[in-house]
């Protein structure tokens, strides 16, 4: 069978990776979680929410899997309207909404 992994070495890449998981988060959580942080350090957490959401929608609006690839007017119009709303009002929940509404409006509007 090609293709298949050896089972030896899946539980070592599982292993490995459960490692890796648990370094990082020991190090924020167990060696950093009481002391406290620069300011520099939690003036750049404040963005990470932010930069977190566009990160996993821009490539849904970029090569959308329903449209095999193809950049689609709705999911297009959708995203910049959550952008403006979302620069205009400073609410994520906001924009999240109205993306949602302008999404599913399309779609009614298009067919």
């Amino acid at each position: 069978m090609t293709g298949m992994i050896d089972r030896t070495e899946l539980w070592i890449v599982i292993l490995a990776l459960g490692l890796g998981s648990f370094g990082l988060r020991f190090v924020f959580l167990g060696l950093v979680g009481d002391k406290a942080m620069p300011d520099w350090v939690l003036r750049h957490l404040r963005y990470t929410a932010v930069s977190v959401l566009p990160a996993l929608v821009a490539p849904l609006v970029v090569w959308p899997g329903a449209t095999e690839g193809e950049i689609d007017p709705p999911r297009l119009i959708a995203a910049l309207v959550a952008v403006a709303v979302g620069l205009g009002t400073g609410r994520t929940l906001a924009a999240i909404l109205c993306g949602f509404a302008a999404l599913y409006g399309m779609f009614w509007l298009i067919g």
